[in-house]
């Protein structure tokens, strides 16, 4: 493992069993099938895809909440599978998680100030009581609440403060890396710009290195060094986050960022949309698993798995046979054309806001 690399998956899988009829053998879900990635120190490292494509089992993967059935798990250079006892516990200090709801993650009939002190009571047994409680208010005020929030209980605070809370708990003992399982999802939208400022700003003042699981890529783009796009158990693209956002390789990636709802007059690409439902991670297609949805399937899609290739950016992965020859591309959106009455309600609106005058053709439109 380089020096510069926190966290390392090599060829990690986890595959579920399921029982058929009448107690015959069932088939296996294949919600992680092979994947490899690696995280650097100190950078926000972005995974993304649709819902049920392994994504969360990956982030419990890497946390060793889960047990991989094959493959390896690498946190600064020790195999997590593999470590037991007071040295797994030293890893839960240095490993801290953030779950996706966070009322549930919270014990109901503790008080804020023993939710966030527990970490410290567990890994940090030499503080005193008043010195604990120092540091749980300092905590508390780190992550945007008050001290005299110590004495309240999780149903008092609103879904963001609760994520505070959550926060503040993962930071306690200052560990090295935090994995957010869609630390903002159940968030509201201006609730999750503030937690998602507060998380860049932890990291870039404590040195955390982040690991963000999300379907948002608004939310990624807007927080994450590097992404990694997940389909059906695999990484099917990585890169740096600009990059794959401007030049998006695999025809999933061009898809997912295709839908991205927009709001500055521009139309959408349809011509990278993809049609149909995700496959069964019990039943997997051969090949490319997203030749059943690929525009651009060929019978080679169908028969061979395509390997985690670099492009001509380095720093640029792709699983696709054709990235490089593909004719259709993922083009930016054109500006959506604006009708004659449309233009006219902007003139009116600019005249008004601006104290200036509107022409007698644009009343002439707008009436």
């Amino acid at each position: 493992m380089s020096q510069d690399v926190i966290l390392e998956a090599i060829d990690v899988a986890k595959h579920f069993g399921t029982s058929g009829v009448w107690g015959a053998k069932g088939h296996s879900v294949r919600a992680v099938d092979g994947v490899s990635l690696s995280v650097r120190r100190g950078e926000t490292f972005a995974i993304v895809g649709e819902s049920g494509c392994g994504k969360s089992t990956l982030a419990r993967l890497l946390m060793r909440l889960m047990t991989p059935t094959s493959g390896d798990v690498l946190f600064d250079g020790r195999q997590v599978s593999a470590i037991q006892g007071e040295e797994l516990k030293t890893l839960r200090r240095d490993m801290q998680f953030i779950f996706q709801d966070p009322f549930s993650s919270l014990n109901p009939r503790m008080t804020v100030e023993r939710l966030v002190g527990e970490p410290l009571e567990i890994h940090a047994p030499e503080l005193s009581v008043p010195d604990r409680r120092s540091r749980v208010a300092e905590l508390l005020r780190q992550v945007g609440l008050r001290s005299e929030h110590a004495d309240r209980y999780p149903h008092e605070f609103s879904g963001g403060q609760r994520q505070r809370i959550g926060i503040a708990r993962a930071i306690a003992c200052a560990p090295k890396l935090i994995i957010g399982d869609e630390p903002v999802s159940a968030l509201d939208v201006s609730v999750q710009a503030q937690v998602i400022n507060l998380l860049g700003d932890l990291s870039r003042d404590l040195g955390l290195t982040l690991v963000i699981i999300a379907h948002d890529l608004g939310v990624i783009r807007h927080m994450s060094d590097r992404v990694a796009v997940m389909y059906l158990g695999r990484i099917v693209e990585v890169g740096d986050t600009e990059t794959v956002f401007t030049d998006p390789k695999h025809p999933y990636t061009q898809a997912l960022l295709a839908a991205i709802p927009s709001m500055d007059g521009k139309a959408v690409d349809h011509g990278a949309t993809v049609h149909g439902e995700m496959p069964s991670p019990s039943d997997p297609p051969p090949g490319c698993r997203f030749h059943t949805r690929c525009p651009h399937a060929q019978t080679l899609c169908r028969t061979k798995v395509p390997d985690l290739s670099t492009s001509r950016d380095v720093s640029h992965q792709v699983a696709c046979h054709f990235a490089e020859t593909l004719q259709q591309r993922f083009q930016r959106p054109k500006p959506r054309q604006r009708s004659d009455a449309t233009e006219a309600r902007f003139a009116l609106y600019r005249a008004a806001t601006e104290g200036g005058t509107v022409t007698h053709n644009a009343k002439q439109n707008q009436s």
